[in-house]
C-alpha cells in the first residue's frame, strides 16, 4: 500500500512537471499577445477556415498559431488541458490534407482519444508515462480529413463524475465562474470551447458527458447514437461496459460549426475507419420545412414536440425551457406535456447496467492514496455493502424516511452475475420498446427538456449531484440522438427558489441544497432537444429552428429577418440588404459565451 501511494504521488508530480515543461519550451509566438490576425482567425467559422486553407489565403500554422495561444490563456485561467501537443501539430499542420472537409482545423479532444505517442491516462496516475501505439480510428479519420489535434483535455478519474478533476492533473473550472464545475466527464474540453480556445472538440457520453458540460459552460453538443460516430481504439474506466453504451461525439462553440464537423465527419465515411460505424452517409431529404413554402408571411410545417418538465427543474432551468416552449407554440408548433414510460424506471435500469459489475472495473487502475469523486466513492462504496447491510439500509430509507424515490435507486446497486443481468438487459429492451411505441402512437417528432435540473454547481457538488443525471442518462439508454443549445444565464433575481419549496424526496433535497441564484448568478444555461434513435439530421433541424426562432428572435427582435434567415439556411441564398445585419448576428452566436472570455482584442495579453 505505501509503495503504490508514493508511486502514485511520483507519477503525478511528474505528469505535472511535464506538463508545464512542454509549455514552458513553446516559442515565444504563443506566449504573445492576441493579435488581430489571430483574432480575425479567431472570429471565423469552420466552413470559413476551411475555404481560407483551400484558396491559399490561410496557412494552417497560422490558425494552429491562432488557437493554441487561446488555448493556453483558457488553461491558465480554467486548468483545462492534460496533453500538450502544439509542437508536434506543427508538423501536422504543415502536412494535412489542404482539400479535406477539414483542412487546417484544429481540433481538441478529451484525454480518453488516443494519438500514438501520447498518454490517455483518463486521470489514472498508473497510466501516465505510458503513450499509446496508435490513433484510434477517430484521429485517423480527423488527419485524413485535414484536421490539426493540437490539445487534450481534462476529466474525472474513472470518468463517471460530472466534474473534470484528478490528482494527476488538477480540478477545471468554469470561465464563467472559477468557483462551479464546467461538468463532466468532458468538462475540460467545455471549458475549453467556452473560453474560445478550441472551436470544435470531441468529447464522449455514456450518462450525459457531452450534454452536461455543455448546459453548464454554455456551449453546444449533440450526443450520437451508437453507430454513427467513430469510437473504437481509446481508452475508457469501465472497458467492455456495453449495458448503457458510450458514444464518442462532438462539442462546439456555434451551431453552426458543431453541424459543419458532424456533415465533414460523416463525409469521410467513418465505416471504413471503424468497424463499430453503420454505413449510413448523411441525409439531407430529413427536413423541418417544406421549403418551396419558406417565404415571407407563411408558417413552417408543423411538427409535435414534447415536453419532458419533470423531475423539479431549478427555476433557471424551468425558465430556459418555457422560453423555447413559449417561442414554439408561438410559431404554430404543437407542442404538448410529455406522459413518458417512467424515466424514473428507466434511470433504474440504466444505473444498474452501468454499475452491474459493482463498480470494481473502474476503481481497479486507482492506486492508493489516489483521490476518487466523492459522489462516485459514496456510489460504488452502496454497491460493494454486503447484501444484507445493504437490504436494512434500504427498509430504514423506504419505511422510516418513506422515500420509496431513493430505495428504488439504490435496491439495485449491486453486483450481478450473468444470470441477473441478462433480466436487467431485458428490462432495457422492454423499455425502449416502449418509448418508441409512444413516439408512435403520439406522433411525436421531438422532445425538450432541461440538461439538468441545476445549472453548473459548485466545486465537489458532485458528493450529491451524482444522484440526478437522469435527464441526460435517460436518452443514453434509449441511444436517442439528444443535444444541448445555450439559451440564457441564471439571473438572480429572477431565478431564486421560492420559499414555500419542499423537495419530494431526498435526492431532491440533496441536490436543491446547491440551488443558489445569487451565488449562480451569470452561469450558462441550457435546453435539450432530443430525436428519435439514428436521426441525427432531423435534430440538426430541429436544433437550428429552435435556435434560429429563439437566439436570433431575442438578439434582433425582427420575426421578418427569421424567415429570411430559415430561406438562407436552405436554399442558400442571402437577400443583399440582410448582409450587415447578418455579421452583427453571426458576431453574437460566435461570442455567446463572452462573459467567459478575454477580450481578443490587440494588445491584450491577459
Amino acid at each position: 500500500m505505501l509503495f503504490s501511494y508514493l508511486a502514485h504521488r511520483k507519477a503525478c508530480s511528474a505528469k505535472q512537471a511535464e506538463r508545464k515543461n512542454r509549455i514552458d519550451e513553446l516559442p515565444a509566438q504563443y506566449k504573445e499577445p492576441i493579435r488581430p490576425v489571430d483574432t480575425s482567425i479567431l472570429n471565423q467559422s469552420i466552413t470559413s477556415l476551411v475555404n481560407g486553407v483551400r484558396s491559399g489565403k490561410i496557412d494552417p500554422t497560422e490558425i494552429l498559431t491562432a488557437y493554441s495561444k487561446q488555448a493556453l490563456r483558457a488553461h491558465a485561467r480554467t486548468n483545462c488541458l492534460t496533453e500538450i501537443m502544439i509542437l508536434s501539430a506543427e508538423m501536422w499542420a504543415k502536412k494535412c490534407n489542404k482539400n479535406g472537409p477539414l483542412a487546417g482545423v484544429p481540433v481538441s479532444l478529451k484525454d480518453t482519444v488516443a494519438i500514438s505517442g501520447w498518454d490517455s491516462s483518463i486521470g489514472y496516475s498508473a497510466w501516465a508515462g505510458k503513450p499509446m501505439q496508435r490513433d484510434c480510428a477517430l484521429v485517423r479519420l480527423l488527419r485524413d480529413a485535414g484536421a490539426v489535434p493540437y490539445v487534450k483535455t481534462n476529466i474525472p478519474i474513472t470518468l463517471m463524475s460530472g466534474e473534470a478533476w484528478n490528482d494527476l492533473f488538477g480540478r477545471t473550472t468554469n470561465p464563467h465562474k472559477s468557483t462551479h464545475t464546467s461538468g463532466g466527464s468532458s468538462g475540460g474540453e467545455a471549458a475549453l470551447l467556452a473560453f474560445g480556445g478550441s472551436r470544435i472538440g470531441v468529447g464522449t457520453d455514456v450518462a450525459g458527458s457531452v450534454r452536461l458540460p455543455a448546459h453548464w459552460s454554455g456551449v453546444y453538443s449533440l450526443k450520437a447514437s451508437v453507430g454513427r460516430f467513430p469510437k473504437t481504439g481509446n481508452t475508457t474506466g469501465i472497458p467492455g461496459q456495453e449495458g448503457v453504451p458510450p458514444v464518442y461525439s462532438p462539442m462546439a462553440r456555434t451551431m453552426e460549426d458543431l453541424m459543419t464537423f458532424w456533415r465533414a465527419v460523416i463525409s469521410m465515411k467513418p465505416w471504413e475507419y471503424d468497424y463499430s460505424c453503420l454505413v449510413m452517409p448523411w441525409d439531407n431529404s430529413h427536413v423541418l420545412f417544406d421549403y418551396p413554402e419558406v417565404l415571407p408571411g407563411t408558417l413552417p410545417d408543423k411538427r409535435k414536440w414534447g415536453v419532458l418538465w419533470d423531475d423539479a427543474p431549478s427555476p433557471a432551468c424551468k425558465r430556459a425551457l418555457q422560453t423555447v416552449v413559449d417561442v414554439l407554440r408561438q410559431s404554430g408548433q404543437e407542442v404538448v406535456d410529455l406522459e413518458p414510460p417512467s424515466p424514473y424506471e428507466g434511470c433504474q435500469i440504466a444505473s444498474q447496467l452501468l454499475i452491474a459489475d459493482g463498480g470494481r472495473t473502474a476503481v481497479k487502475n486507482i492506486r492508493s492514496g489516489e483521490s476518487n469523486d466523492i459522489g462516485v466513492v459514496q456510489a460504488l462504496r452502496m454497491a460493494s455493502l454486503p447484501r444484507w447491510i445493504k437490504r436494512l439500509y434500504i427498509w430504514y430509507v423506504r419505511y422510516i424516511k418513506r422515500d420509496e424515490i431513493y430505495a428504488g435507486i439504490l435496491d439495485g446497486f449491486h453486483e450481478r452475475n450473468v444470470y441477473d443481468y441478462w433480466p436487467l438487459v431485458a428490462r432495457r429492451e422492454d423499455y425502449r420498446r416502449r418509448w418508441f411505441e409512444m413516439f408512435q402512437e403520439e406522433k411525436l417528432d421531438y422532445v425538450l427538456t432541461v440538461p439538468h435540473s441545476l445549472p453548473a454547481v459548485p466545486h465537489n457538488g458532485m458528493k450529491d449531484g451524482v444522484k440526478s443525471f437522469g435527464y441526460t442518462l435517460l436518452f443514453n439508454l434509449l441511444d436517442y440522438s439528444a443535444g444541448v443549445l445555450p439559451v440564457t444565464h441564471v439571473n438572480a433575481l429572477q431565478d431564486e427558489l421560492p420559499r414555500n419549496f419542499k423537495p419530494r424526496n431526498s435526492i431532491e433535497k440533496s441536490v436543491y441544497k446547491m440551488y443558489d441564484a445569487k451565488a449562480m448568478d451569470g452561469l450558462p444555461v441550457g435546453v435539450q432537444v432530443v430525436g428519435k434513435r439514428l436521426e441525427e439530421e432531423k435534430w440538426e433541424k430541429a436544433a437550428k429552428w429552435v435556435y434560429l426562432k429563439w437566439v436570433y428572435l431575442r438578439e434582433i427582435g425582427s420575426k421578418r429577418l427569421i424567415v429570411h434567415m430559415i430561406w438562407i439556411l436552405f436554399s442558400g441564398g442571402m437577400p443583399e440588404g440582410l448582409q450587415k445585419t447578418l455579421k452583427t448576428t453571426e458576431h453574437v452566436q460566435r461570442d455567446s459565451s463572452a462573459r467567459a472570455r478575454v477580450t481578443l482584442g490587440h494588445g491584450n495579453s491577459s
